[in-house]
């Protein structure tokens, strides 16, 4: 029997490169989706004693082309896609280079949204598929800066429409929504992070495991660990002009777009 197939994009460190090492343990053939060749090549490296067939495909998210050679390798068929890819920035919105704004909405959205489409035929003819897509805390709570938190937003939005349509054929589609964890994500963003207390963080292995535990139990929105679990729901009793004051209190609402 062929192995399954899951394509991962944003692999080379942080939460993509934990799916790639659990699929890989798993036994599934791999298909690695990042702009930088060197380090898909270190990962690949790294994991070619667990994994089957690694398949390195150098493309950046961010430009229609790149997006329209990695939909192509979907509709060829795969039975996971991870739509991992994505970026914050720091400053305010009023003050962030449009193009930069642009690229952001360009990989947190449009990505998402084109390659999921070219990936479901495949998986709706097989009868089997999975689509995880990370989205955030961020998306589920008010006042977490403005275009990052606005775009994971249309990501869980996205997944809760496409799961419902989905039911019953085989195919999941599911959103993952991690607080604060420990990859490079917010030194690449700019962000100082030095204030966040040691409990708010979460390791990357945990957030995979929990999150496809969840997938397993056919939850379609995943938030792993217990205190954003709390966090979440604390936020979605309050008034939302309260959770707004609170962010903005507690959660660094200015200095992020």
């Amino acid at each position: 029997m062929p192995r399954p197939v899951a394509l991962i994009t944003g692999p080379t460190s942080g939460i993509g490169a934990g799916y790639a090492r659990r699929y890989a343990r798993d036994g599934y053939d791999l298909v690695l989706v990042a702009r930088d060749v060197g380090r898909l090549e270190q990962l690949a490296g790294e994991l070619q004693s667990e994994a089957g067939n690694i398949e390195l495909l150098p493309a950046d998210l961010a430009d229609a082309a790149d997006r329209d050679k990695v939909s192509e390798r979907l509709a060829e068929g795969v039975r996971v896609l991870v739509n991992n890819a994505g970026f914050g920035t720091s400053g305010d919105f009023w003050e962030a280079d449009p193009a930069q704004l642009q690229k952001q909405l360009d990989v947190n959205v449009t990505a998402v949204m084109h390659l999921t489409r070219a990936a479901l035929p495949a998986m709706l003819d097989a009868g089997a598929g999975t689509v995880i897509n990370i989205a955030s805390v961020a998306g589920l709570l008010p006042g977490r800066g403005s275009t990052y938190s606005a775009s994971k937003a249309w990501v869980i939005s996205f997944s809760e429409g496409l799961a419902n349509g989905l039911q019953g054929t085989g195919v999941g589609v599911h959103a993952v929504c991690p607080g604060y964890v420990r990859t490079e994500f917010h030194s690449r963003a700019g962000l100082d992070m030095a204030e966040v207390p040691s409990f708010m963080w979460l390791e990357v292995d945990d957030v995979v495991s929990e999150s496809l535990a969840d997938i397993a139990h056919g939850k379609v929105i995943s938030i792993p660990s217990a205190q954003y679990k709390f966090l979440v729901a604390t936020g979605r009793a309050m008034p939302r002009r309260l959770t707004r004051l609170a962010t903005k209190r507690f959660g660094s609402g200015r200095g992020r777009t």
